[in-house]
């Protein structure tokens, strides 16, 4: 950018900087919006933004370049700031601080100057916006403060990427954390696998391969060879538990069975699984799972008939709770062997339950009981493995998360008999909750986030599709004169004012009905089953609420309006696309009509 010594420098000076990256910039339309507005607006020939990054300059976007000139082309450089943040220069021929620079006089679009500096919100300039033409021109005060506020966009949009570059970074660093968990996984008898259901193809990792001793240009990637590498009593068995998961009857795929290893001998895994991914009429397409080597278990069960004091010896080193499990014919139950680990999974003794698994049945949460005892009747019944999920309330623990597995078998006597473990799963199930917020929820409403409630929209409209007579309404609602209350109270207060809109509009919704937050003041609602008239009645009310409700701001108090788009979502739309689209119109029209109106399209 140019540059120029203040107004009370004796003599002009160019102060340099690191040539301007000379790669076109890629695409972006944040940016690419902002300058054709810009030059649209101003009536300049040339609006350009550049963007400060390790002090190096790069441009992102330019509306106009000037003479057919690429905008990388142009070595800019940095530019001063004057006293009010930006620098104009009316005529650069005039101007005896820049009427000899060498971009005044070999670009005729140097002839009107005028730059804004982007802000970051510790004050550091992050990049510049830039106004170029061909013809002396001037701002007054509101072309400079609009020229302000496009320059603040810009510094948002630019504070955005940065964000974006450290959740990358972050990213990476989760990756190499997976990477290392892997080798851990490695090492611990488990194996990764990935099955493309469709073409029959299921890749396996080094870990999985290890298990049976191959190495990993040893084992192909079909799935009818890894079927002819299991037990021949056992294929039947586990065809039909991944074909039920395949038809949707359970919810993952996890069976015990034994696997022909690469010396011929067998070996006895767990295998679970689930589908990650399936066509539109259910059809399953991709699978992923792990596998474990539980030949040890399977050994350490029959030895459990031997020596009960050699299983005490070793369970009791084991993290979690190794236990045999009995049922008898009457109903009664019983734990007939719990490793001391039931003292950190239940808080209670083996002694406790040697007569009766009655108080354990207490401490499971009352909300998983009945699946908990519904998986033990499934097992019992099936003789198939028992694998669940559940929470206990613990007296000193507190609620906690356990992940119980089993292998049953029947007694002569009718009974049944499980020999399996208990873990505690309660931080894994704590970040998998973190990791679900985080990815559907916005943070400061609380409310669903634009990616999230997209995909609810999407689910609406198959519904619709799927159910003669179903319709939805869609609603854009718009806080009006939003940056007037940043302006003048601050964005914290901002902040808060979307937090107080976003409780009033949560108040109002039925459980059928969704409300998410998809950029700046803007929200979008589905309203299900609601037709153009239940919708502006819901329109209404929540105005009403807001209206009566104003921010309280220390002592006084922040009145709000809201202008809302409405749109009804049909079976005939292709995609939620088309029904966002009439709410936008719909809203544009209701702010362009004075705001604080109702407007539906």
């Amino acid at each position: 950018m140019l540059t120029s010594a203040p107004p009370d420098a004796a003599s002009p000076q160019i102060a340099s900087r690191k040539s301007p990256d000379a790669t076109p910039p890629v695409a972006d339309e944040r940016f690419d919006g902002l300058t054709r507005l810009a030059k649209r607006h101003f009536g300049v020939a040339v609006a350009l933004i550049m963007r400060i990054d390790a002090d190096r300059q790069r441009l992102v976007s330019c509306a106009g370049p000037p003479g057919g000139q690429k905008p990388g082309d142009l070595p800019f450089s940095e530019h001063s700031l004057f006293g009010d943040g930006m620098l104009v220069v009316p005529d650069t021929h005039t101007d005896e601080r820049f009427r000899h620079h060498p971009l005044v006089i070999d670009n005729p679009c140097m002839r009107f100057y005028a730059a804004c500096p982007l802000l970051a919100a510790d004050g550091s300039t992050i990049g510049v916006f830039v106004l170029l033409d061909d013809q002396p021109q001037a701002l007054d005060g509101g072309q400079r403060e609009c020229f302000r506020d496009l320059a603040r966009l810009a510094a948002a949009s630019v504070e955005s990427d940065r964000a974006a570059a450290r959740l990358q970074a972050d990213t990476a660093d989760l990756r190499d954390r997976e990477r290392r968990m892997a080798l851990a996984i490695a090492g611990s008898g488990t194996g990764i696998w990935d099955r493309n259901v469709q073409t029959g193809e299921i890749h396996y990792s080094s870990g999985w391969k290890a298990i049976l001793g191959y190495a990993d240009a040893e084992v192909g990637n079909r799935i009818e060879d890894s079927y002819q590498r299991i037990h021949p009593d056992d294929l039947a068995y586990v065809q039909a538990t991944i074909q039920a998961h395949f038809e949707g009857k359970t919810e993952g795929y996890a069976v015990e069975h034994r696997i022909r290893c690469k010396d011929g001998r067998y070996k006895w895994i767990s295998s679970r699984g689930k589908v990650v991914s399936r066509d539109r009429e259910g059809r399953p397409l991709r699978m992923i799972g792990t596998t474990t080597d539980i030949t040890a278990m399977h050994a350490l069960s029959e030895r459990l008939q031997q020596s009960v004091d050699l299983l005490t010896n070793l369970t009791n080193e084991v993290p979690g709770l190794v236990f045999q499990y009995r049922r008898w014919p009457t109903g009664e139950s019983l734990f007939s062997y719990a490793s001391a680990g039931i003292q950190s999974i239940y808080e209670v003794t083996p002694e406790q339950v040697a007569d009766s698994d009655a108080m354990i049945d207490a401490l499971i949460h009352p909300d998983d009981l009945p699946a908990y005892r519904a998986a033990l009747d499934a097992s019992a019944t099936s003789l198939t493995p028992w694998d669940l999920e559940y929470r206990v309330r613990l007296p000193r623990q507190g609620l906690r998360w356990r992940h119980g597995a089993a292998q049953p078998r029947r007694l002569e006597d009718g009974s049944t008999l499980w020999h399996g473990f208990i873990t505690d799963v309660t931080e894994r199930k704590r970040i998998e909750a973190e990791l679900l917020e985080f990815a559907t929820t916005d943070f400061l409403t609380q409310l669903p986030n634009r990616r999230h409630l997209m995909t609810q929209i999407e689910a609406e409209l198959a519904r619709m599709q799927r159910s003669a007579g179903h319709c939805a309404a869609v609603l854009m609602c718009d806080l009006d004169h939003f940056k007037s209350i940043n302006d003048r109270w601050g964005h914290a207060t901002g902040d808060l004012a979307l937090r107080h809109f976003a409780d009033i509009l949560r108040a109002q919704l039925r459980k059928s009905d969704m409300a998410g937050r998809v950029g700046g003041e803007e929200f979008a609602v589905i309203l299900s089953g609601a037709n153009l008239t239940e919708a502006t009645a819901f329109a209404r009310r929540v105005q009403q609420q807001l209206a009566q409700n104003p921010l309280q701001h220390g002592d006084q108090c922040i009145a709000m309006t809201l202008s809302i788009g409405i749109a009804v979502l049909t079976a005939s739309d292709t995609s939620v696309d088309a029904a966002l689209s009439r709410s936008d119109m719909a809203l544009y029209r209701a702010k362009s009509s004075g705001r604080n109106r109702i407007e539906c399209l």
